[in-house]
């Protein structure tokens, strides 16, 4: 007889393992079924590990400026591929580990292999085709394997993977993904990054500290599109003084391999092509949501364009199938994932005033070096909605502490609604600006208003002030610039 739960989950990535902590924390009956590791890319091959190397970059550049702050560094710092990956690796892997203690702790199964719909309130479990092949990350004790189980509520968080051009298809070799991107047994001297999203700069800017030859090629007008345009313009000028060169409204049309190197053939605005050979390729053009091989189509749950299509609650067109994280699609970010988990789970748990998802309100944040964060409306997005608006710039050059850091080229930009002082969008470039962002969007969650941030007392000196004069900027009462 088919074990039966209140809700089983398909998928332990952020979004997956939080929901069934929300869920066990409300007294439901719940399980989650993985297939590969604890956490899901984002703990094992993405937003932890990355961070983990881009702090290893951070180090290194700042050891490169010693002298800038009157300290002397004796014989040079290098960097060390295998040392670096390892303490990627380390930390990945120690946040793998704490996924498995939180499901124990809260009393969750841990179902182990493949799950699949096969008809409303039933998954049959397989074998996973995807074994742990790491030695740092292994199974949890205890699991429940193969069989068919029951639930009232099933949510799926199966993730998303790499997305792939035809005929530049990663082979792991020549063309990476993040996958090999992460791990690489040797640091290339030269690299090719097709794509400027936020993985995509970021490997970037990580491999340029690293001292790779690094050339990036994006099909869009600026790099990170989703961004800004005047904040990308900033952030692009940091990089190419880095040393990047970037290439937009480019494409790769074809790539020829060769023994241990690859030339992509590079088409620009006017027509022209270049060929750029490199030792190796970082495919970063996007991901697609997990949706093959779960009995979606059998069960008739509507998907678009590769990913669950699902409401602000992470209900699916069929009852009693949710869907959330970036299998339900943009924007995939882990955070967006782990909120949507736990609104989904309070109102099948039926809470009063559990709140639908608000994409408007979720904050973006790019690790690169300088860094990128926003919350809200571009600046053009908020005209081509045809709002009336105010926009408000405070640069770090201005900033006591941004100066007596060392890290003065940055800015923070707001923009504001004329009429009502509603807080549209905020957006910024410097130094951990993705650790200032959330300012603005506790303060877009509050509803507030121009009028209240302004008498927000800011501490000093701090980088956070920039983000009160931006906002003085926007209505002429802008005090140190």
């Amino acid at each position: 007889m088919a074990e039966s739960y209140d809700v089983i989950i398909i998928g332990s990535g952020p979004g997956g393992y939080v929901a069934a902590i929300r869920a066990a924390q409300l007294g439901l009956k719940t399980a989650i079924v993985e297939r590969e590791h604890m956490g899901g890319i984002c703990l094992n091959w993405g937003c932890i590990p990355t961070k983990a190397l881009l702090r290893s970059a951070e180090v290194l550049d700042h050891a490169s400026h010693f002298k800038d702050f009157g300290l002397v560094l004796e014989g040079s710092v290098k960097p060390d591929a295998k040392a670096v990956v390892g303490r990627s690796r380390a930390v990945s892997a120690r946040l793998n580990a704490g996924v498995g203690f939180l499901m124990k702790k809260n009393k969750i199964d841990i179902i182990w292999g493949e799950a699949k719909l096969t008809k409303p309130g039933e998954i049959v479990v397989g074998k996973s085709s995807k074994p742990v092949v790491e030695p740092q990350h292994p199974l949890p004790k205890n699991v429940k394997g193969e069989g068919t189980y029951t639930a009232k509520h099933i949510i799926i968080a199966t993730g998303a993977r790499p997305r792939a051009l035809p005929g530049i298809e990663p082979d792991g070799k020549l063309i990476w993904t993040y996958f090999e991107a992460l791990k690489p047994d040797a640091l290339p001297k030269s690299l090719i990054v097709m794509g400027s999203g936020a993985i995509g700069i970021e490997f970037a800017s990580f491999y340029r500290s690293m001292g790779v030859d690094v050339t990036v090629v994006e099909v869009m007008p600026t790099i990170m599109p989703v961004e800004d345009a005047e904040i990308t313009a900033i952030a692009r000028k940091q990089l190419e003084k880095r040393g990047l060169k970037i290439f937009t409204s480019a494409k790769v049309t074809k790539v020829e391999k060769g023994a241990g190197s690859i030339t992509a053939h590079v088409e620009t605005s006017d027509g022209k092509v270049q060929q750029i050979t490199a030792d190796r390729m970082i495919s970063a053009v996007g991901v697609q949501g997990n949706i093959e091989n779960l009995g979606l189509e059998t069960l008739g749950v509507k998907t678009d364009r590769g990913c669950v299509v699902a409401d602000g609650y992470g209900k699916t067109n069929v009852a009693g199938i949710y869907a959330i994280g970036d299998v339900a699609g943009p924007p995939m970010l882990a955070h967006k994932a782990e909120h949507e988990g736990v609104v989904c789970v309070e109102k099948i748990a039926g809470l009063l005033n559990v709140h639908p998802t608000d994409k408007g309100k979720v904050p973006g944040c790019t690790y690169c070096s300088p860094q990128v964060a926003s919350v809200g409306l571009t600046e053009a997005k908020a005209k081509e909605l045809g709002r009336d608006i105010r926009v408000g710039r405070f640069s770090f050059a201005a900033n006591g502490k941004a100066i007596a850091l060392g890290e003065d080229q940055g800015m923070v930009k707001v923009i504001f609604d004329k009429k009502t002082g509603e807080l549209l969008g905020a957006h910024m470039v410097g130094a951990e600006v993705t650790e200032l962002i959330q300012g603005f969007v506790v303060a877009m969650n509050l509803e507030t208003t121009e009028e209240e941030l302004m008498h927000t007392i800011f501490p000093h000196p701090t980088v956070s002030e920039t983000m009160k004069e931006a906002v003085l900027d926007a209505y002429g009462r802008v005090l140190n610039a």
